[in-house]
C-alpha cells in the first residue's frame, strides 16, 4: 500500500500529492479565450467548477465540458465541489449557446453534463434533450456524449426521453463502491444508478454506455472488482477509473493516493471482464479525452463484432 508523505495544516494531517498527480497551472491563451467564450455565452464548465485538474491540458487543446441547467446543485456530494442551493429558473437559451459552443470552437466531440436538478418535473432530461437537438441541427458532424445525473424517481421517462433523441455516448458515473455511498454519495442510490444506464441499452443498444468511479475514498481493491462485474451486467461499455482529490478541506477526506500501477492492474482486470474500453489512470476523469476515447470506443465494438462474426455467434 502507498505509505504518501503527511504535511500540516491547521495542525491536521494532510496527503501531500504525489508526482504523478501534479500539474501546470492553466496559464495559456486557449484557457482565456475559452473561459471568455463560456462567460460570454453565461454557460458554465464542470471543468471549472469541479475544479479538475486537466483544465489546462483540456482547454489548450480545445476541450471543454459544458455543464448544462445551471450552475447550482439540488444535492450535496461529500466529493463534489459544485455549489449546492435552490437553482435559478432553467436558461431557454442555453440549448443555442451550448451548439454557439460547438461551433465557435470546431468542435468533432462534445459533453454535455449537468448539476442534479431535483425541483424539476423531469429532472432537467428535457434540457437534455433541446441540447442535443440544438447540436443536431447547428453543429451536424460534432458527436455528442451525455453525463446525465440520476434523475431520482422519474429515471424511467427521463431516460426514454433522452435515448430517443439519440446521443453517441451516455454517461453515468457510479462514483464509488455501494458501501461507500452513505457518506460519499448520500442523495444516491447505487442499484438506481445502475439500473438507469441498464435502461439506456434496453431502449437503445446500439447507444454507448460508460460509467466510472473514483478511488482513493476507502475502498477495498475486491469491491473495486464487484463494481466492474455489476456494470458488465447491465452492460455498460466503457469504464473510467481516476483518482479522488479533495477539492476544499469541508470536503471528504483523500485516504490514500492509488499509484499508477495499481490503475494498471484495475485497467488488466476490466478489460479481462469484457470492457470495450478502459480507462483507468491517477488523472483519468469522465470526459478526459472523450473524443479519442470515442474514436477507439467504436473501433473497438467493430473489433467485437468482426470477432463475433469470424466465431460464427
Amino acid at each position: 500500500m502507498n505509505k504518501p508523505e503527511l504535511l500540516s495544516a491547521g495542525g491536521r494531517p494532510v496527503l501531500r500529492k504525489p508526482e504523478w498527480l501534479r500539474v501546470k497551472a492553466p496559464t495559456s491563451q486557449e484557457v482565456a479565450e475559452t473561459r471568455q467564450l463560456m462567460r460570454r455565452l453565461k454557460l458554465h464548465t464542470v471543468c471549472e467548477e469541479a475544479a479538475c485538474p486537466n483544465l489546462g491540458e483540456c482547454w489548450k487543446q480545445k476541450h471543454a465540458t459544458v455543464m448544462i441547467l445551471g450552475d447550482t446543485c439540488t444535492r450535496a456530494c461529500a466529493f463534489c465541489n459544485v455549489k449546492t442551493g435552490m437553482p435559478r429558473p432553467v436558461d431557454p437559451l442555453e440549448p443555442a449557446h451550448v451548439a454557439e459552443v460547438a461551433v465557435e470552437m470546431g468542435l468533432e466531440h462534445i459533453v454535455i453534463t449537468s448539476v442534479d436538478r431535483d425541483d424539476l418535473p423531469d429532472g432537467g432530461a428535457i434540457q437534455f434533450v433541446r441540447v442535443i437537438e440544438e447540436l443536431r441541427k447547428r453543429a451536424p458532424n460534432t458527436t455528442i456524449e451525455i453525463l446525465t445525473p440520476d434523475f431520482r424517481n422519474k429515471m424511467q421517462a427521463a431516460v426514454e426521453r433522452i435515448v430517443a433523441a439519440r446521443p453517441d455516448v451516455y454517461n453515468h458515473n457510479l462514483e464509488t463502491v455501494p458501501r461507500l455511498y452513505p457518506t460519499v454519495r448520500p442523495g444516491a442510490r447505487y442499484y438506481h444508478s445502475l439500473r438507469l444506464l441498464e435502461t439506456v441499452k434496453k431502449v437503445d443498444p446500439s447507444i454507448f454506455t460508460k460509467s466510472g468511479i473514483m478511488v482513493g475514498l476507502g475502498e477495498e481493491r475486491l469491491e473495486v472488482h464487484q463494481v466492474m462485474d455489476d456494470m458488465r451486467s447491465a452492460d455498460i461499455d466503457f469504464l473510467t477509473i481516476g483518482q479522488y482529490l479533495q477539492p476544499t478541506p469541508k470536503h471528504i477526506k483523500v485516504d490514500r493516493f492509488v499509484t499508477p500501477q495499481e490503475f494498471n492492474a484495475y485497467a488488466s482486470m476490466a478489460k479481462a471482464k469484457g470492457f470495450l474500453l478502459v480507462s483507468s489512470s491517477p488523472l483519468t476523469r469522465s470526459s478526459y479525452h472523450a473524443g479519442a476515447d470515442f474514436a477507439r470506443l467504436k473501433a473497438a465494438r467493430l473489433e467485437k463484432l468482426e470477432q463475433e462474426r469470424s466465431k460464427g455467434v
